[in-house]
């Protein structure tokens, strides 16, 4: 079923065609004149519109051209008796889907208005890939045989296929991306996967990045705009950094997961989504629950399926497998030749707690290969001496009856911060890019663990 404004004066003839945009299935609004239709088109997006040129307070080519200014504008087709040959060339050059002629042949009209609506399903479809950058996941990016791993894969093909909402959990750097785009391609939705980064936009731009806008609903919306929400249509979206979310936004988030609804910034129109979320985070959501920074309801909504990722220090036995796929990539990627590790170098690389995690191994190797002078990395391109290195904190252990390390994940996190500032000089941009983080989520930690260059 698809929305389409009729705007005609004729109201004999607006009630005809109404009955007749009815029984093919749609749902019709009707404009007498452009003062009713631009009010319509303030609060409503309908998928069609079907336009008369001679109205009682104007041109509906004046309409036409106010229309085709928007982005992702409906398509227009011109329904009109006037009899100017020049019309049809200027409403087909002002951006009109058709020109249908009155009296109208009904097989005529229903061919185009099926054609219009088909056409802007693609177009939209068109606009969201090139947003998305959306790509195909292969599962083998999971790599490991550890039982973490088994079970997490166990877990992607269980939940793949249901509409639940999933959670996926666990350290900066452990994959939680790539989890949500094998679930979405497992899935076999037709949509597209949209990842958000709630921790990389500005908070006065998320929700329109979510949501979209309208026109003028503030400085520098100067069209329409669809959000995320619109074109992950029948797809998924993924919201990474969730814990990032302001509280209004997670509001708007849990009407969303309650009723499928929402409205664009600055507009009344209700929309309807049909958008899986997978939701990832590295934060503890219980305790900002607690804290009150985090709606326990939006939590309970979010947490129906809890996927937790296990560190890298926790299932180091696939260390080997995931440094032959890395620097296989890492090869085929930057036309690098490195085949091999030194005994030294890997002793050194299993000796390592990994706080980064696997972002941080495919970075140390990246480097690693660009410095290699030879087919083998040594032990001084690894650059993980010092404050972090293994010497300093307790290797792994094999016996799962030993307990936890005694070092906290806070004092991990720290010393893998300062000594990212350290090797960057305290370049941010460059650290942010090593840690895989926003530029505020780096400041917060910064600030959190009284880092300073001196």
């Amino acid at each position: 079923m698809a929305s389409i404004l009729v705007v005609e004066d004729d109201e004999v003839f607006s009630q005809l065609l109404t009955m007749h945009l009815e029984d093919l299935g749609h749902a019709p609004l009707v404009a007498l004149d452009l003062a009713q239709a631009r009010k319509q088109l303030r609060t409503i997006t309908p998928d069609a519109i079907l336009l008369d040129q001679q109205l009682p307070d104007g041109y509906g080519m004046d309409l036409l051209r106010e229309i085709k200014a928007e982005q992702d504008a409906p398509p227009v087709i011109m329904v009109t008796g006037v009899s100017d040959n020049a019309l049809v060339i200027e409403a087909m050059k002002a951006g009109a889907y058709d020109f249908v002629r009155k009296p109208m042949d009904e097989l005529e009209l229903d061919t185009t208005l099926n054609n219009a609506l088909h056409s802007h399903r693609l177009s939209r479809k068109v606009h969201a890939i090139s947003q998305a950058n959306d790509y195909g996941v292969d599962i083998n990016q999971i790599v490991g045989r550890s039982t973490g791993i088994t079970h997490l894969l166990k877990t992607i093909g269980s939940v793949a296929a249901s509409q639940a909402s999933i959670l996926i959990t666990g350290e900066s750097g452990t994959g939680k991306e790539i989890v949500a785009r094998a679930i979405h391609h497992h899935s076999e939705r037709p949509g597209l996967f949209l990842p958000v980064n709630c921790s990389a936009i500005v908070e006065n731009l998320l929700e329109s990045e979510l949501f979209g806008h309208e026109k003028g609903s503030f400085t520098g919306a100067d069209r329409r705009k669809p959000g995320k929400f619109e074109l992950a249509a029948d797809g998924t979206l993924f919201l990474d950094e969730l814990g990032e979310l302001p509280l209004n936004l997670q509001a708007k988030l849990l009407r969303v997961l309650q009723e499928g609804t929402f409205e664009r910034v600055g507009g009344t129109e209700t929309l309807h989504t049909t958008a899986r979320i997978i939701t990832a985070t590295n934060r503890d959501l219980e305790t900002m629950v607690s804290e009150g920074s985090f709606r326990e309801d939006l939590y309970y909504r979010l947490n129906v399926v809890n996927i937790a990722l296990p560190p890298l220090r926790e299932r180091m036995e696939d260390l080997p497998l995931l440094t032959e796929h890395l620097l296989h990539k890492i090869n085929q990627r930057l036309h690098t030749r490195v085949k091999n590790i030194s005994e030294t170098a890997w002793t050194r690389m299993q000796g390592y707690p990994w706080p980064g995690n696997v972002r941080e191994l495919e970075n140390i190797l990246t480097r690693a290969a660009v410095l290699c002078r030879d087919d083998t990395i040594t032990p001084d391109l690894l650059g993980i001496n010092g404050a972090v290195s293994g010497q300093n904190l307790p290797k792994p252990v094999d016996n799962k009856d030993a307990g936890p390390e005694l070092v906290s994940l806070d004092e991990i996190e720290e010393r893998h911060v300062k000594h990212i500032l350290q090797y960057t000089r305290w370049h941010r941009g460059k650290a942010c890019e090593i840690l895989g983080i926003s530029r505020p989520a780096l400041e917060r930690r910064i600030k959190k663990y009284g880092l300073n260059e001196s």
